[in-house]
Order: structure tokens, then C-alpha cells, then sequence
């Protein structure tokens, strides 16, 4: 088995890999708050820890590993943007998580195997927050429930930080309800007009911290192998998340390894809606930057060195990216270079892995290049998004993606025996699947009928 070395925010060096249990490797990563279009820095965690999933499942098996990214569907920017569009805050949730879900999919980002949303573990919350009273790590008041942030004596061990810094530092909530300036909220009041739960301690909902905490017990278990999310969410989202699972599970270690991709620049500035220079996914796919330029761009940088987004670097990568196309055009694609998957089981090194492709292109071995670059989701099928007028055209488009999904996963694995009966049963149901190399097209046919598609669209 190929050993996979990454470099661990916790211990702040490179580590070798080793899971918990190979039959089960667990990875969280950190979604976005879903209030608004994904824009560029939403997207490079997305990418960048795809590239990790696709890494485990090449070197574990796609049925051993469990990947989960949460969706922040309760936070107070949501309520707030609800609030100045005086639209219902549900609508704002299902449409911005549709949006990252159709953006992503166009940077060729497998899914997870589980997407939670925040609003659907408030149970788990509030069973933990209770453990963590109970255990004198919390406490109440007047509704709101705060963490304890000198119970733990490691607090500031991921960040580096020292509780002094903490204080003296611009990130720390100030309220009198505090007994200590550095502790965090749990859980907070909320009023008629904005979303709560029942708990203990009134109607209310709860801090951001604690969703991930309750959300990865739940569907990977106390104790995992990886967590990752962008640098700026090491203090104090990963901090806090440490310190309280640590406390509401002592004989367990919460995660093995965190992992964390560096900021985004737009032409060497700090992208700011203030400077002109913000820009969503959409707004790039919309100037006709491919989602695969994209991707290219976002993995020619290392993931834990800043990135700097410019005009050049699309250009270049729409030229490499056409030359690869034409080189490959009616290739059949051939087997992974093995020094890709060693330059990425070198703590996700994909510049290394770009390079590979460029000598493969330049030496002419263009079944190798195909393969290799559909493994790291470049020169993949494209889903044409056609379909042909009918009453159940989002059940065909749900339809088209599951496909596109299981012939990424097949080029990954090498066998496409789970898409060929995908394929089958999507056919038997009256609906025609065109496949090319380079596209894949759902159509309906008057024999469509939507009953036989029952547990493939609800998988």
C-alpha cells in the first residue's frame, strides 16, 4: 500500500498517514455558510481536499472511505441577508446550497459521502452542550451557554496561541454575561422572528462552533482521521471545535490530522467586494472561464502556500488545457501515471502532479496524460446539461449528475461496473443515456416512465 505522508497542523510537520482503520478512513471537511454565491476562496478548500478523497480512495477503495463536508445553514449572516431580502430564511439556505452544489460540480469536485446540515443535528448539539455542563466545561446564562475556555488546559495548542495573545487579539466576543473574556457561546437566545429550538435553556440556537463537533460524532465517530478547512478557520473555529469535543469525549482524540489550504489572492491583494476584485465561481464561469480552468488554477499552487489569482494564469491554463484536449482527442484513456499518485501521497504536492502531466504531454504519451489528468479531475466527461422538454426535466437532470458522479468515481477505481448498471437501469426506465468520451447527455423518450427510477434519484 502506498504511503501517504501530510503535513499536520496539529503536530506542525509532515507526518506518514496512517488510518485508524483501513476499512474505514473518516475525513471532515468544513463547509460554507451557505448565505451567498461560493466565491474563489470557497472553492479552493473544495478542490484542493477532493484531491485528498480521490488520493484515499485510489489507495483504500471508494467503499472505505467516508468523506463528509457539513452545509452552515443557521448563522446570524443568514438571518440577517433573510432579513434585507424579506425572504424566508429556508429559501435563502436551499437556494445558495443548490448554487455550490451546481458550482462545484462544474470545478469536477466529487461529492461526499454525506453532506449534513446544521439544522438537522440540533439534537446532537444540544445532548453535547448538556455533557459539557455536566462535566463543568459549560455553563448558563440568562439563555445563553458558554464554553469554558480554561477548563481545558490545551486550548491553543492548533494555533499556537497563548490565552494572553487570545485576549489581547480582535477575535474574542465581548459580553458581560462572560466569566472569562475567552469563552464562546454554545447556545443563544432567539427571538420571535428568528429561527430556535427547544433546549433546557429556553428557545434558542446554537453557536457555529458546536455544529461540526455534534455533526462528526454523529457520522464519523469520536474519534477520526482528518479534518481540514482553510486557514482562517484555525482560530478560533478548529480551536474551539478541539477544545469542547475534547472535553465532552475525554477518552477519545477527535481528529488524527488537520489539514489546511492557505488564502486566496486576486492580483496580489486580498480579495475584497471594496477593491473590486471579488469574484464568485459563477461570475468566472459566466465570463467563459471554464470550471476546469479553474480547477487547474487552484491546484498549480500548493495547497498551504497563498495563491494568487490573475488574468495570466487563466490564459496559460486555457492554452495547456486546450493542447491536452486535442492531444487526447479520440484517446482511449490508458492507466494513472504512478508518479502522480506519488506526488500526491507527498502531502497533496498537485504542482508536482501538473508537471508530471506536462512531461507526459511533451514525451507524447497521450493514454497516460488522459488517465492521469482525469484522475486529478482535469479532461473529464463534460455533462452537456441538454435535456429534451418534459414535465420531469429535474428528475432527468438529478438523473444526468448521478451518472456523471459514478463515471468520475469509475474512471478513479478503474471499472466501471457500478456505472454500466446505473446506466442499464436508467435505461430499462425509458430514458436515453448518449456517452462520449467527452460528454454525457440524459433524453427523455415517450416510454420514460418516472416510477422505475425509485431508488436511484432518492440514492
Amino acid at each position: 500500500m502506498s504511503k501517504i505522508i501530510l503535513y499536520n497542523s496539529k503536530t506542525r510537520k509532515k507526518e506518514p498517514f496512517y488510518a485508524l482503520d483501513e476499512k474505514n478512513v473518516r475525513m471532515y471537511v468544513c463547509g460554507p455558510t451557505v448565505y451567498e454565491r461560493a466565491h474563489l476562496g470557497n472553492a479552493r478548500p473544495v478542490v484542493i481536499f477532493d484531491i485528498l478523497y480521490r488520493l484515499l480512495i485510489n489507495i483504500y477503495g471508494f467503499q472505505h472511505v467516508d468523506y463528509v463536508r457539513n452545509f452552515t445553514d443557521i448563522d446570524d449572516k443568514i438571518n440577517d441577508r433573510a432579513k434585507s431580502l424579506q425572504v424566508d430564511i429556508k429559501k435563502i439556505t436551499e437556494e445558495t446550497i443548490e448554487w455550490f452544489l451546481e458550482d462545484m460540480g462544474e470545478l469536477n469536485s466529487l461529492l461526499p459521502n454525506s453532506m449534513p446540515r446544521a439544522t438537522e443535528y440540533i439534537d446532537e448539539m444540544i445532548d453535547m452542550i448538556n455533557d459539557l455542563i455536566k462535566e463543568g466545561h459549560a455553563y448558563s446564562r440568562e439563555g445563553h451557554v458558554y464554553f469554558s475556555v480554561r477548563s481545558y488546559p490545551n486550548y491553543g495548542s492548533l494555533s499556537g496561541r497563548s490565552l494572553d495573545d487570545m485576549i489581547a487579539g480582535s477575535r474574542v466576543e465581548i459580553s458581560n454575561l462572560k466569566r472569562d473574556p475567552l469563552d464562546f457561546i454554545l447556545w443563544k437566545p432567539s427571538t420571535n422572528d428568528l429561527p430556535g429550538w427547544a433546549s433546557p435553556w429556553g428557545r434558542g440556537r446554537p453557536g457555529w462552533h458546536i455544529e461540526c463537533s455534534a455533526m462528526s460524532k454523529k457520522l464519523l465517530g469520536a474519534s477520526f482521521d482528518i479534518h481540514c478547512g482553510g486557514s482562517d478557520l484555525r482560530f478560533p473555529h478548529h480551536e474551539n471545535e478541539i477544545a469542547q469535543s475534547q472535553c465532552a469525549n475525554p477518552n477519545d482524540h477527535f481528529a488524527n490530522f488537520w489539514l489546511h489550504n492557505e488564502m486566496l489572492q486576486v492580483g496580489g491583494k486580498k480579495m475584497s467586494k471594496s477593491l473590486g476584485n471579488f469574484y464568485t465561481v459563477k461570475d468566472l464561469l459566466d465570463e467563459n472561464i471554464p470550471g476546469e480552468v479553474i480547477r487547474f488554477i487552484l491546484l498549480n499552487t500548493h495547497y498551504r502556500k497563498p495563491l494568487d489569482w490573475t488574468k495570466t494564469r487563466v490564459d496559460e491554463a486555457k492554452k495547456i488545457l486546450n493542447r491536452w484536449r486535442n492531444q487526447t482527442n479520440d484517446i482511449t484513456p490508458g492507466e494513472v501515471d504512478p508518479s502522480i499518485i506519488e506526488a500526491l501521497s507527498d502531502d497533496l504536492n498537485s504542482v508536482a502532479a501538473i508537471s508530471r502531466l506536462h512531461k507526459l504531454s511533451r514525451d507524447g504519451d497521450f493514454s497516460k496524460l488522459l488517465a492521469s489528468a482525469q484522475f486529478i479531475g482535469l479532461l473529464m466527461v463534460v455533462d452537456e446539461k441538454k435535456f429534451s422538454p418534459t414535465d420531469n426535466e429535474d428528475i432527468i437532470k438529478s438523473i444526468s449528475n448521478i451518472l456523471l458522479q459514478s463515471r468520475k468515481k469509475a474512471f478513479l477505481n478503474n471499472s466501471f461496473t457500478e456505472f454500466d448498471t446505473l446506466k442499464q437501469a436508467v435505461l430499462e426506465a425509458g430514458l436515453e443515456v448518449q456517452v462520449s468520451r467527452d460528454s454525457l447527455k440524459v433524453v427523455s423518450t415517450e416510454n420514460f416512465d418516472v416510477a422505475a427510477l425509485k431508488g436511484i434519484v432518492d440514492e
